[in-house]
């Protein structure tokens, strides 16, 4: 990764680092956004492996010995990560809210594959070389565009739990709804059929910071000793963090490598 890219990396690492904390605590997954069942054979022990990964493999990434191996590591959990969302999306397709579920997580995993992209150092002819380099990239911002328009529609087919999240202080907050909604939808598109790509990302990106700023940090200081705040604002600080690699590594018009 480049000097101007490490900023990101270092806020996705903290954002896996804040959530292997909450999982050790609890000794739970991340709730609705790592959705395992109670049934699941040894349940609290896989979310202590959970917590355990996800902490050893964000502190992995802030350190150039272990970077390499972090991602390696990090990669293959997120989509198993992603995956646990599979079964909602089979069961219940008609639902947004599901499509919304994996939109959140399939931006957080596209955060992880830039970085296995830029930093798995895979050997050519290597099975995963197809996730490497300018072709993973390129797979990554597909899987980036496409989910941001569930993740903007549920803002719209969701009117009124959007207006609750919204600040009070805010004026017109159904308005900003229906804006933030509108927005995503408008920032996929771009990144999708390559509508200025990087302003699109970039633009995605500010609005998950301000979601993460506005709704989770005051949620926090409203009730510090609750699991629900503290695990949402790690989710959408650490989806925050791999929207912003994403927008750093979406090449400009006209150029084959992301601009730095």
């Amino acid at each position: 990764m480049t000097r101007s890219q490490q900023p990101a990396l270092t806020l996705f690492a903290i954002g896996m680092i804040g959530l292997g904390i909450l999982a050790l605590v609890y000794g739970d997954f991340a709730m609705g956004w790592q959705p395992v069942a109670p049934w699941v054979p040894g349940r609290t022990a896989l979310a202590y492996v959970s917590g355990v990964i996800m902490l050893l493999g964000g502190i992995g990434l802030l350190f150039t010995a272990t970077v390499t191996l972090s991602t390696r590591i990090l990669f293959p959990y997120l989509i198993l990560w992603a995956l646990l969302k599979v079964p909602a999306l089979i069961v219940a397709p008609q639902i947004e809210g599901v499509w919304l579920g994996f939109g959140e997580l399939a931006v957080l995993l596209a955060g992880g594959w830039i970085l296995f992209a830029k930093i798995a150092g895979i050997r050519e002819g290597s099975i995963l070389a197809f996730a490497t380099g300018e072709k993973g990239i390129f797979i990554v911002r597909i899987l980036f565009g496409v989910f941001l328009i569930p993740i903007g529609l549920a803002h719209l087919m969701y009117t009124k739990e959007t207006v609750a999240l919204v600040p009070a202080w805010l004026p017109y907050r159904t308005g900003w709804a229906y804006l933030t909604g509108a927005g995503q939808i408008a920032c996929g598109l771009g990144v999708l059929f390559s509508i200025f790509p990087r302003v699109a990302a970039t633009t995605e990106t500010v609005m998950l910071s301000l979601f993460t700023l506005l709704v989770w940090g005051p949620a926090i200081l409203a009730a510090p000793k609750t699991r629900l705040p503290w695990t949402a604002f790690f989710i959408s600080w650490v989806i925050t963090a791999a929207a912003w690699l994403v927008a750093q590594n979406i090449a400009t018009k006209g150029s084959t490598e992301p601009e730095v």
